[in-house]
């Protein structure tokens, strides 16, 4: 155990105006036993000291941060400083992201396309790995569920296919995020997210909300980001579900987003190096690919 310099952590939560903190033990020269004993997380309920808030600084979750002012009867201190980040989304605002988890259904409410490309786009956009997971798996035939898997592989990713009523290939997706550092779960309201997490973390057992019956859309059941542990060193991040995700992304971006495009840009080279690849001439790319009505119609939305 190292016994040299403050205390350390990583906010897990943000609760109200307080922020949850669980204990770097390899930092701590002692933690009280009796602390210990009623707080298996060994976690504190957390400030952010003063001068860091009025020179601009911000706290997260997933932030590591340095702590004193401990009170270890009372399982509170004072977060005196955070620690330089390697990645920051800020919608949902999340520090050291290391991956983003994508999730649809495949059935109830049913897959959306379109809505499914705008959340790739999303997370594309981040620049970090990315892993696409079908819930529901058990609600349409193999044959069907075969379809969708071999559409999102024609896009550029190899999916996840999952029941959350029979937990299968829950195990083979656990093993995969088990070797992440910190996943963000998104996805629209309704597919499934908590019930996914409460599948591969069991003991947390958080509340899962219904989905409306005259729109089919999921009443979301969380309100705010929280990390959860799915094995040493590997947490997970719920967040609130959102149904259109707002695409902020400049018209000459656009294309590096899409899997399938920036295969294609690869092996062939436009005549000019601006090429939107809509009607230029000169223009390289095949527009006989599935999502290409998509990327031309948001592409024009995006030139206005």
């Amino acid at each position: 155990m190292n016994n040299e310099g403050p205390l350390s952590g990583k906010i897990v939560a943000i609760k109200a105006n307080y922020l949850i903190v669980e204990i770097d033990i390899f930092s701590a020269k002692t933690i009280r036993d009796d602390f210990a004993s009623i707080n298996n997380q060994r976690s504190l309920l957390c400030t952010l000291r003063r001068r860091l808030s009025h020179g601009g600084s911000s706290a997260h979750v997933g932030d590591f941060v340095y702590l004193d002012a401990i009170d270890w009867k009372e399982g509170r201190a004072v977060i005196c400083g955070v620690k330089p980040r390697t990645s920051f989304l800020s919608r949902p605002a999340v520090a050291n992201v290391s991956d983003v988890i994508v999730v649809f259904s495949l059935a109830d409410p049913p897959f959306d396309q379109d809505q499914a490309t705008r959340f790739l786009l999303t997370a594309e956009n981040t620049g970090l790995s990315i892993t696409f997971v079908f819930t529901k798996n058990d609600l349409i035939t193999l044959n069907q569920s075969k379809k969708r898997i071999e559409q999102i592989q024609r896009w550029g990713y190899d999916p996840f296919s999952v029941s959350l009523k029979t937990g299968h290939g829950v195990n083979r997706l656990k093993r995969h995020l088990e070797r992440k550092q910190l996943s963000v779960i998104c996805g629209p309201s309704g597919v499934g997210k908590t019930s996914l997490i409460n599948m591969l973390i069991p003991e947390i057992s958080l509340k899962v909300g219904s989905l409306s019956k005259k729109i089919r859309r999921g009443c979301n059941t969380t309100r705010h980001v929280q990390l959860f542990k799915i094995a040493d060193n590997c947490c997970l991040a719920d967040t609130p579900g959102f149904n259109r995700p707002e695409l902020l992304i400049p018209p000459n971006k656009l294309s590096k987003l899409f899997p399938e495009l920036r295969i294609r840009l690869r092996n062939n080279q436009c005549k000019f190096r601006n090429c939107m690849h809509l009607d230029e001439p000169g223009c390289c790319i095949d527009k006989d690919w599935e999502r290409y009505p998509f990327y031309r119609n948001l592409m024009k939305e995006l030139l206005i």
